[in-house]
């Protein structure tokens, strides 16, 4: 079947929002990243800097702490807690942007919940550590941690919350159609690949 959406899941720092923009772009079809945490938080009530730090990390009773950026979602949130009302509200979002056509979706586990959809290609970018630490030190520059923590508490709390959500290993290559190491293969290649097998071609 013509595949018609591409999830990417990505490890921190290896340019795969960069490569899924620009896909989108040579494609013409929306990209879904910073739209995509601005529609779970309009319909979760909780706030856009909420759901972006914490929609695709691990649950944890740190997240009651957060109460304070809710705006309007049930007190109860249906019984469920914190991190599961935002779950299910993140893969409504996803379900429902899919159903509205081609499209470039980011993060969230998506090549997850979109799994049984068959017009969709799952790709995983990945890099080396020295790679991905020189790349999030140009683009966001330094802090208190060193490059490679912060590359291993990002990855880890995806890693989590991958696992406990869908209950398979993030970054498995069985997870995904295909796996691109930027560091190896450089974004321009990367993101000519996914365009090429989007196309067909």
């Amino acid at each position: 079947m013509e595949k018609k959406i591409i999830t990417i899941s990505r490890e921190f720092g290896s340019g795969g929002r960069t490569i899924g923009h620009q896909v989108a772009e040579a494609l013409n079809i929306p990209f879904y990243d910073k739209e995509l945490v601005d529609q779970v938080a309009l319909e979760s009530g909780f706030a856009p800097n909420f759901v972006e730090e914490h929609g695709e990390h691990a649950p944890s009773s740190s997240l009651f702490a957060y109460a304070f950026a809710h705006h309007g979602a049930p007190g109860v949130m249906n019984g469920m807690s914190t991190a599961d009302f935002l779950w299910n509200v993140q893969c409504n979002v996803i379900l429902q942007l899919a159903e509205k056509g081609p499209c470039v979706i980011v993060g969230r586990n998506a090549d997850y919940i979109l799994k049984d959809r068959p017009d969709c290609l799952h790709a995983f970018i990945h890099a080396n550590t020295e790679a991905r630490a020189e790349r999030i030190v140009r683009l966001y520059g330094n802090s208190e941690k060193s490059p490679q923590a912060r590359l291993a508490e990002k990855d880890k709390r995806r890693k989590m919350n991958y696992q406990h959500y869908t209950g398979q290993t993030w970054g498995n290559a069985k997870n995904y159609d295909i796996c691109l190491d930027t560091s190896v293969l450089g974004i321009e290649t990367c993101t000519e690949i996914l365009v090429k097998l989007m196309r067909g071609e």
